[in-house]
């Protein structure tokens, strides 16, 4: 009895090995230290996270952190602008190392990739015409057919609207700035779209739009990497914990979310 209850050695051994072997792919931190060069995806645009400068060059909250991150490890910085419908195909096929573009958390995404913790969080708000100032105070008035709507595709924003809002009619476009654009023109009733995004547009647009700038969604940026590599999640998650205790953080922050001299260099 006791000797036909023993696994057989190939056995053993095999099941011996195949948490190893899970984990023996090459992490991409080595690749990173290896080539010298940390290539980050991100879609220029989404203000004030990843812009594209008049001279061309890419400035944002993103860009600052992955510029310090690269620095931290000691390898170049290397920007890789991606059209947002395809950066999670991007980064699986090896094109960049990690997403840094101001990427939500959701459980769809996190089964194509891992997020390491979140490095700030926002929310969807609303930029409504100024003729309906005194109509609408709520996401929830615009849950009607009379109203449209618009966002980007392939957003969380797309997704709050249909989901909370599917009575209204949505129209979705490729960036952020022809959404906004409809709206400016006349030709939809309200936008939705990321808090900060909103606010910086209302300030630098006053009188054009009315902000309700209380989020009614719950989202958590992320850095996003292809999955089964905790050596480079480890590193993400302990960077981001010494940048928030040594000042560093902040001061990225501050520069990006608290003033507004760096507009004028934006296209």
């Amino acid at each position: 009895m006791l000797k036909k209850s023993l696994p057989s050695l190939g056995l053993l051994l095999a099941t011996l090995t195949l948490p190893f072997s899970s984990h023996a792919e090459t992490s991409a931190l080595e690749n990173i230290i290896q080539s010298g060069e940390l290539k980050v995806c991100f879609e220029a645009g989404y203000i004030p996270f990843e812009m594209m400068t008049k001279d061309g060059r890419y400035i944002g909250f993103d860009i600052d952190m992955t510029k310090n991150m690269a620095k931290a490890i000691g390898v170049k910085f290397v920007p890789v602008n991606t059209a947002w419908d395809g950066i999670i195909p991007a980064l699986l096929t090896g094109k960049c190392d990690i997403i840094a573009g101001g990427m939500t958390i959701t459980a769809q995404r996190n089964l194509k990739v891992n997020f390491a913790n979140p490095y700030i969080t926002v929310g969807q708000t609303i930029l409504l015409s100024p003729k309906l100032k005194d109509k609408v105070k709520s996401y929830k008035d615009l849950n009607d057919s009379k109203y449209t709507i618009v966002t980007m595709l392939g957003t969380t924003g797309a997704n709050a609207v249909k989901r909370l809002l599917p009575k209204a009619k949505i129209d979705l476009f490729e960036t952020q700035g022809d959404s906004v654009l409809q709206l400016t023109n006349g030709k939809a009733d309200a936008m939705v779209y990321d808090l900060p995004y909103n606010s910086i547009y209302t300030a630098e647009h006053k009188g054009n739009v009315v902000h309700l700038s209380k989020p009614f969604t719950y989202e958590p940026l992320a850095w996003a990497i292809r999955p089964n590599d905790p050596n480079f999640l480890n590193f993400l998650n302990n960077y981001l914990h010494q940048i928030k205790g040594d000042g560093t953080y902040d001061r990225i922050h501050t520069k990006w979310f608290e003033t507004v001299t760096w507009l004028p260099k934006v296209q």
